[in-house]
């Protein structure tokens, strides 16, 4: 099975975020794709020509980790925003979970923002706990590491440089305070239900 890439051609005149740090964005992430399918290949030939215990086997499964969640991030962080932003009200269901897990919006998005603040590269992501019900807000260092086990992502910031640096040089928090404006609520709320069922 080959993943193809997503096209994300609509988000182009975001405000925020310019055509060309988009369109540099999106040729990153078909670069995840397409690697994610040649690794998916080579893994493949070394099963049927039972060479599994080869070396190169063992770093193609190592990679596959890295590539994979590499293209799957970007089309979680993609789609997560929009041009016509959803307010909170879209996603009551969700809400309520924060309120619950964290006493208030306000405390979730200080949290969430400070969790995206944190030096170096990576991700933030607001995972649901589906086994005991808590909302968690969690840095992803590296795409393939981190991660929390049996957890569902319901919001993916990225914030490896290439995400801000051609429009904010190094302002990462004037890059966060406009990403935020930006979640699709309604997107979030969809997810979460997902995750709950």
């Amino acid at each position: 099975m080959n993943y193809e890439a997503k096209n994300f051609d609509h988000l182009l005149g975001i405000s925020g975020l310019s055509d060309g740090l988009l369109n540099n964005h999106f040729a990153l992430y078909g670069g995840y794709v397409a690697n994610t399918n040649k690794l998916a290949e080579e893994i493949g030939k070394h099963q049927t020509e039972g060479t599994t215990a080869d070396p190169q086997y063992a770093e193609l499964k190592r990679r596959f980790g890295w590539e994979f969640d590499g293209m799957r991030l970007h089309e979680l962080y993609f789609d997560n925003i929009s041009k016509d932003s959803k307010s909170s009200d879209e996603s009551p269901t969700l809400v309520k979970q924060i309120e619950k897990d964290f006493g208030s919006l306000e405390n979730w998005q200080k949290d969430f923002k400070a969790t995206l603040a944190l030096r170096g590269i990576g991700w933030a992501v607001l995972y649901f706990d589906w086994m005991n019900e808590k909302l968690f807000n969690v840095w992803i260092n590296e795409h393939d590491g981190g991660h929390l086990a049996a957890c569902c992502p319901v919001l993916v910031v990225d914030v490896f440089e290439h995400a801000y640096t051609l429009d904010y040089g190094t302002k990462k928090g004037e890059y966060i305070e406009m990403i935020m404006p930006l979640l699709d609520w309604k997107k979030l709320e969809e997810r979460f239900k997902m995750a709950k069922e």
